[in-house]
């Protein structure tokens, strides 16, 4: 999957995903744990909120934020915090979480694309038709990075290493439990283009007829020769997140779009099926790759 389309998402279907997009966001859990911690222990220290930031050196505001989890407690705050109230190093050994878990935080997926891996993160079901590149949770370390270093104009060495551990971290989705149900169509053409030279590209292959093992994957070549091939108009994603409607998610030179209308989601799974049914079945693709490999 590709970082550089904008995604429009409709409201009903993202609605209970959203958050705000602070720190902590991808660790509010943790931070309201901590802060509950600062809360128990100032009260049995019978001070108030502004009496422990006069002590400390912070304002009332900014002990309330943290004891609600809204605010990430810096190092200085955890070790003075320790000392005056007495925690005996408990609140010392939340530090490395913390920090952990901001560094996380920095490291995240642009604004535009957070919609859609929340979506995905959630999903239930996700059908792949590729025609450029593997879909991007099949991809490996090597040819995600070949992928960011090919993009025109060129990205910074530090956004390459960012999204290269962000879309790694997205395919966790494939192993996770319960695991989601998944299935790709590949255009044969991606399996031939040996992008990243051919030491990424045998990788690649064997990454794929890995995949292609697990229980929760069906995955499935469509041939060079197909006289048939209903998936001209480009790749796509069908995605149907747990408890919501499906949706498809469309992207070209450097524009995507989630769509959400019921009719239009439609039109492009039964394109899906019209696909698969063209494509080779899982163990001929399978096998193509092999052949594809010089194995016998």
């Amino acid at each position: 999957m590709s970082w550089e389309a904008g995604v429009v998402v409709a409201a009903e279907v993202v609605e209970g995903t959203q958050g705000d997009c602070d720190e902590g966001e991808l660790s509010g859990d943790l931070m309201r744990a901590v802060g509950k911690q600062v809360k128990l222990l100032r009260e049995r220290a019978a001070l108030t909120q502004r009496e422990l930031g006069d002590r400390l050196g912070y304002s009332e505001d900014l002990v309330s934020s943290l004891e609600r989890g809204r605010r990430t407690p810096q190092r200085e705050f955890l070790e003075a915090a320790d000392e005056l109230l007495g925690a005996g190093g408990l609140l010392r050994a939340t530090i490395e979480d913390v920090e952990r878990a901001k560094a996380k935080a920095r490291v995240r997926h642009p604004a535009w694309f957070r919609d859609y891996a929340r979506l995905e993160a959630s999903a239930v079901e996700i059908n792949f038709f590729s025609t450029v590149a593997p879909p991007g949770l099949f991809q490996t370390e090597c040819l995600i990075r070949t992928i960011l270093q090919g993009r025109q104009p060129l990205l910074a060495e530090e956004t390459i290493e960012q999204r290269v551990a962000l879309r790694l971290a997205r395919q966790e989705t494939l192993t996770s439990w319960p695991s989601p149900m998944v299935s790709a169509v590949i255009d044969e053409s991606v399996l031939q283009r040996k992008l990243g030279g051919t030491k990424v590209w045998t990788g690649q292959l064997e990454h794929l007829l890995k995949l292609g093992r697990l229980r929760n994957i069906a995955l499935q070549v469509l041939p060079l020769d197909c006289e048939e091939n209903p998936g001209v108009d480009g790749p796509f994603v069908l995605l149907s997140p747990k408890g919501k409607q499906q949706v498809a998610y469309l992207e070209v030179q450097g524009v995507g779009q989630l769509i959400t209308d019921a009719e239009e989601v439609r039109i492009l799974a039964a394109r899906y099926g019209s696909i698969r049914g063209q494509a080779l079945t899982p163990r001929e693709s399978l096998a193509l790759m092999r052949k594809l490999l010089g194995e016998p």
